[in-house]
């Protein structure tokens, strides 16, 4: 993985709203709305969304509403501010416009400059469209008199062409001609891109496209960027967006629209590691966690049954039926459990192999062990880890990322203390540095 090249390394939320509702007498409102937000309903990249969430005939009156909004806000919003103009890789016209809202929107007399952080630019194409919207940027910062490079990129990949883009941007970034290391984030937008592949379901769904999801993970870490995926539109299905997170920080990808205050809550939420450990149990068709009893973690539903017999144990999991010795049933458990860790087990074992490799130790066996209470009966379990430099710097990730946050989101600091405590928030602020 390349080093991040800006200055924040993690973006959980990218929260777009319209520029300009029509038929208001305060066509601006959902932009204040936005602008007000904080904590963790307060986005990492806020996007004021002057494309497909602002109505065409809205979109000049749209640009003004940025500058007005940002002016007034900006200083105050905790998160960066991105907003997207129209784009389109086969259309020059289209291109000319975007040109012009953003000298619009960073015009020095308007007063928002200064807390615009970068672009958002849609519909790209090929590596030299890529090169075109960078060039668009580094006009605006020579017009309006910015620093050359001050103004971030992010593109939404939603065509094939900008998904095979992606494997050229290593070799294109640097080169003297282009300005293409201020790209930020790279953004899934799975709709156009469905349009753009001729996709069709029996449904009419969105297909899930993991493949693309791959991709783009794969060429923000090249490339020394953030990938970021596309917005989950069904707002009532909270449980629907967890799944997707879970399955995108698999993938390496942290980041994901949100297009509510209740989304950006969720995926700011999500990366963080949990405030408690916790201990999973696969039963065939779905893992179940295990309930804390203090004394033992209890699972008292019927896809499992546990029966002490003489000879050792009956053990049933669905339609499977095992006769067990003690020895075999702690095995056939420890292969079905699985334990998440908690910030505070994650900063113990961090600086447990901290000490270690202090003492001149390069790997140390950690243990975890548990009480089982299945159907009454109970069992202990235990299993050893093996830590190593490797396993501690892929331990980093979720440590880094909350380290990230904690710097760069103080609004969320008073958050962050109620859910771990001050002292897990302290250490997990200065492990690893």
């Amino acid at each position: 993985m390349m080093e991040r090249r800006h200055d924040r390394q993690f973006v959980r939320t990218f929260f777009t709203s319209p520029t300009a509702v029509e038929g208001e007498d305060n066509s601006a409102k959902m932009l204040e709305g936005a602008a007000t937000l904080r904590g963790l309903q307060a986005p990492d990249v806020w996007v004021p969304d002057n494309e497909d969430a602002t109505a065409p005939s809205m979109r000049d009156e749209g640009a003004e509403n940025i500058v007005e909004v940002v002016s007034e806000h900006g200083a105050d919003f905790p998160g960066e501010i991105h907003p997207r103009v129209v784009w389109h890789r086969d259309s020059p016209a289209t291109r000319y416009q975007g040109l012009q809202q953003m000298l619009t929107i960073t015009d020095p007399e308007g007063g928002a400059a200064e807390h615009i952080d970068g672009f958002v630019i849609p519909e790209v194409g090929d590596i030299d469209d890529w090169k075109k919207a960078d060039e668009a940027i580094t006009w605006v910062e020579t017009e309006n008199g910015l620093d050359e490079g001050s103004l971030t990129m992010s593109v939404i990949v939603e065509s094939g062409a900008a998904e095979l883009a992606m494997g050229d941007l290593r070799e294109e970034m640097g080169k003297p001609s282009n300005n293409l290391e201020r790209l930020f984030l790279l953004v899934d937008g799975e709709v156009d891109y469905t349009k753009d592949m001729r996709a069709m379901t029996p449904t009419g769904e969105l297909p899930a496209w993991p493949e693309l999801r791959h991709n783009t993970s794969r060429g923000a870490s090249a490339a020394g960027c953030i990938a970021v995926d596309g917005p989950y539109d069904d707002i009532r299905d909270v449980e629907g967006y967890r799944e997707r997170m879970t399955e995108n920080r698999a993938k390496g990808m942290n980041g994901i629209w949100s297009l509510t205050p209740g989304q950006v809550e969720e995926a700011n939420t999500a990366p963080l590691p949990p405030k408690t450990g916790s201990w999973l149990l696969d039963l065939g068709s779905r893992e179940v966690e295990l309930e804390d009893a203090g004394d033992a973690q209890v699972y008292d539903g019927d896809r499992l049954s546990l029966v002490e017999t003489p000879d050792g144990y009956h053990l049933t999991v669905g339609s499977e039926e095992l006769e067990l010795d003690e020895d075999e049933l702690r095995e056939e458990l420890l292969d079905r459990t699985a334990y998440i860790p908690s910030l505070d087990d994650v900063v113990d074992s961090m600086e447990e192999f901290e000490a270690a490799k202090e003492a001149g130790k390069g790997a140390i066996a950690m243990t975890r062990a548990a009480t089982l209470r299945l159907d009454g009966v109970e069992i202990d379990i235990e299993a050893d880890r093996m830590w190593d430099e490797a396993t501690y710097q892929a331990a980093m990730t979720p440590i880094a990322l909350f380290q990230d946050v904690y710097e760069h989101r103080p609004d969320q600091h008073e958050e962050l203390i109620e859910r771990y405590s001050e002292d897990v928030v302290d250490r997990a602020t200065a492990v690893g540095n």
